[in-house]
């Protein structure tokens, strides 16, 4: 109950306002390898739906929203030191996006925070932003990491944003203050 009472306030930042969770201790018919009882997880997006199974009911955006959710009300028990978050913010965009840059953000006071983003307004608030590459060289894909700051950071949200015109430019300014 402690966590279901934490995941919905979590969830409730991250745009779910009247949305409901739980998770439910199931016993196992026989013992496993992995104990004698299972974990199911139950969610409820909208106001006057029953809580149905998370793994049949959820999109790809409630998913990546809820798992945001369960990490930081774990995250807050535990000593974890590194949370990794991969397109997490997959689906969502807007004010949801912004409010997801704020968890993200809240999180990396006490833990060491990598997520792989193509937001920018998650990237925006991170206190370091490093751009992934591809190449093909005869034939083979080779990645590449680099940093941006300042104005190639600038640069950076404004093509996440669509474009390098002047309005992107200036948005890109907006999201980095």
């Amino acid at each position: 109950p402690k966590l279901a009472k934490s995941v919905r306030q979590n969830l409730a930042d991250l745009g779910f306002r009247q949305s409901e969770f739980a998770a439910k201790i199931l016993p196992n018919e026989e013992p496993r390898l992995d104990g004698t009882e299972s974990i199911e997880l139950l969610f409820s997006p909208n106001p006057g739906e029953p809580l149905k199974p998370l793994r049949l009911i959820a999109s790809s955006g409630e998913i990546s929203r809820l798992m945001l959710a369960i990490k930081s009300s774990l995250a807050m028990q535990d000593a974890v030191p590194l949370l990794v978050f991969d397109e997490s913010d997959a689906n969502v965009g807007g004010e949801i996006a912004h409010a997801v840059g704020a968890r993200m953000r809240a999180l990396a006071e006490k833990h060491q925070v990598l997520c792989i983003t193509h937001l920018p307004q998650v990237a925006a608030v991170a206190s370091t932003h490093f751009v992934v590459t591809k190449e093909v060289v005869q034939g083979r894909t080779f990645s590449g990491l680099r940093e941006v700051k300042g104005k190639a950071r600038q640069e950076e949200i404004a093509r996440m944003l669509g474009g390098r015109s002047e309005s992107a430019l200036q948005h890109a300014a907006t999201l980095l203050r």
